[in-house]
């Protein structure tokens, strides 16, 4: 079971950089990917944690749906952090 929850945590995270990457090549702009990234941590927490709910069947498997936006949170960040890098040295290599 609780591989189960590992794999579908994995599918969640990769279904929301998946879906940044599609962002970033319709508006060619790496901050567009950390919002889309940004906004699809909560759904993609609640989607978790009704899945979870429906495995498990019990009320405190919504905090996974909770770990699954935190580790979505943390992913945007880093994602924020390399774009402002980019953009930092993309401005500094022009001249």
């Amino acid at each position: 079971m609780d591989l189960l929850l590992y794999i579908l945590m994995g599918l969640l995270i990769v279904a929301a950089n998946v879906l940044g990457f599609l962002s970033y090549r319709k508006k060619k702009s790496l901050y567009s990917v950390t919002l889309t990234v940004l906004l699809m941590a909560p759904v993609l927490g609640g989607i978790g944690g009704v899945i979870a709910l429906l495995i498990i069947r019990d009320a405190f498997a919504v905090f996974y749906g909770l770990q699954v936006a935190y580790f979505l949170l943390v992913n945007s960040a880093i994602v924020l952090v390399i774009a402002v890098i980019t953009s930092a040295v993309r401005n500094y290599r022009t001249p």
